[in-house]
């Protein structure tokens, strides 16, 4: 048996809202299954994005986060803050391997790091 990821799912508060913006960010495609409730984004080269409404999303740092790569970093951070997100923090395992934690407009973190 061999599994495959075939979504991510983010519990929120506004379905529709979180998953534009997660589109535009990720060059994706809006699909409202159910409006208001529970939306896709749908990505040429990855999992689908999944937003589901909650009454009350889990307080405090996420358990699961998405993992991005990218060939200007600083580009994309720039490009995402613009778009409503926000950093919260630059980390690095020695001088070989950095990231950028950002934040969705939810609240949702994310990073990005250089491709390899």
């Amino acid at each position: 048996m061999t599994l495959k990821v075939e979504m991510i799912t983010l519990d929120c508060e506004d379905p529709d809202e979180l998953a534009r913006w997660w589109a535009e960010a990720v060059d994706g495609e809006v699909t409202p299954f159910a409006p208001g409730e529970f939306v896709t984004v749908t990505r040429a080269d990855g999992p689908i994005l999944g937003f589901q409404r909650v009454p009350d999303p889990t307080p405090g740092k996420n358990k699961l986060h998405i993992d991005f790569t990218a060939t200007d970093v600083e580009g994309e951070v720039k490009r995402l803050v613009g778009l409503g997100a926000h950093e919260t923090g630059r980390h690095s395992f020695g001088e070989e391997f950095n990231w950028v934690v950002l934040a969705d407009p939810a609240g949702n973190a994310f990073c990005i790091a250089a491709a390899g």
